[in-house]
């Protein structure tokens, strides 16, 4: 576990399905643009439930790792760093995260980020990450500035939003 201030940082347990669900469910509609698998996937409780089992597998299997941010004085989940799409071989992963609208602003995601960012590479050597963002998404560009990632490039039509918008991604990088 990783803390500062009065936060944690933890990967997910299968039986935090309901707090993942509130999490993603308070900030849904600005999440689907950007995090549209995880939004499908937790349209209801119980569907966040068994994507919670698939989550378990994952992590077990070193192939997805999702670090949730939780606010101790609350005891509530307010935010995400996940690794997804990792390449052991490399080793690298791509990073996301997002932070709940209540605490947006204040720094919680870019310092969540860089610790994040300091233990997967102690913990799992990985050599490169990557981050993509859209153009509009200015608040993970930010978060991924400030973390140290330069911009490698931009996918045109690379991505394709909840609402079925196919959008270009800005590609960000970090060697290690």
């Amino acid at each position: 576990m990783i803390t500062f201030d009065h936060f944690k940082i933890a990967l997910l347990h299968p039986n935090e399905s309901e707090p993942f669900f509130n999490l993603i469910e308070n900030n849904r509609v600005r999440l689907e643009d950007f995090f549209a698998g995880i939004v499908s996937k937790t349209k209801t409780l119980e569907e966040t439930i068994a994507y919670c089992k698939i989550i378990e597998e994952r992590i077990q299997n070193k192939n997805y790792l999702p670090y949730m941010i939780t606010d101790t004085k609350t005891n509530s989940f307010v935010g995400l760093v996940d690794v997804k799409n990792i390449d052991l071989n490399v080793p690298k992963g791509e990073l996301g995260s997002f932070i709940d609208s209540k605490y947006e602003g204040i720094g919680i995601t870019t310092k969540a980020t860089n610790l994040v960012v300091e233990h997967i590479v102690k913990e799992h050597k990985f050599i490169k990450l990557l981050c993509r963002a859209n153009s509009r998404n200015k608040g993970s560009i930010a978060v991924i500035l400030k973390s140290g990632f330069t911009l490698e490039g931009t996918i045109r039509n690379d991505y394709r939003t909840t609402r079925g918008e196919i959008v270009d991604l800005n590609y960000y990088g970090r060697v290690f």
